[in-house]
């Protein structure tokens, strides 16, 4: 039971940094006009942050801790794996309403559905590169601003390896976000069928 307690500090604050994204992007990409220099600072805020949504992926890592000390209690477990799903869940649907809300505010203002299909696939990448920084090199969102020189300095060449895993996220975040996307037509089609 301690662990499901222990857990609730560290998952409660992922999951408010997964949502911030959603609550800018349904604040700068609304109905309402923005101004330009707010859409521009909202704009790098949005991509600063939006990694900080689907990160909580990786956070499956403490998975394996959090069942050696339930090892003797099914209950145990079988709530610890809820909470993660929960947790997952929540950051994953948060990161795709996200991009679902920019690319509809940019079909609105005329970009093409190539032009649209670009961006998404750019913040993707950025986003798996944000997700890198904060797992390996335990970077934050606001880093960007108190630690430039040390974000930098952490962006050289990167080692095949560290392409690899790249591409493992950059996959996994376009995957998941068409599976996501497509899942509501594939269940209305399902219920019709039955």
């Amino acid at each position: 039971m301690s662990a499901l307690v222990g857990n609730v500090g560290w998952m409660g604050w992922n999951l408010v940094l997964a949502l911030v994204p959603l609550g800018l992007a349904r604040f700068l990409f609304g109905h309402r006009p923005r101004p330009v220099w707010l859409l521009w600072t909202g704009g790098v805020v949005f991509v600063a942050f939006l990694p900080n949504a689907p990160y909580v992926l990786t956070d499956i890592l403490h998975i394996p801790a959090d069942m050696a000390v339930a090892h003797d209690s099914p209950w145990l477990a079988a709530a610890l794996l809820a909470q993660y799903a929960l947790l997952v869940g929540a950051g994953f649907v948060a990161y795709v309403l996200s991009l679902v809300r920019l690319e509809r505010w940019l079909a609105e203002r005329g970009l093409s559905h190539g032009a649209v299909l670009g961006i998404d696939l750019s913040l993707h990448a950025l986003c798996a590169v944000g997700i890198l920084l904060g797992r390996v090199f335990r970077f934050n969102s606001w880093d960007v601003l108190t630690d430039p020189r040390g974000l930098l300095g952490t962006l050289t060449v990167p080692h095949p390896r560290t392409m690899v895993v790249l591409a493992i996220l950059f996959t996994v975040l376009a995957g998941g976000a068409a599976v996501l996307r497509a899942l509501p037509a594939i269940v209305n089609r399902a219920a019709r069928s039955v």
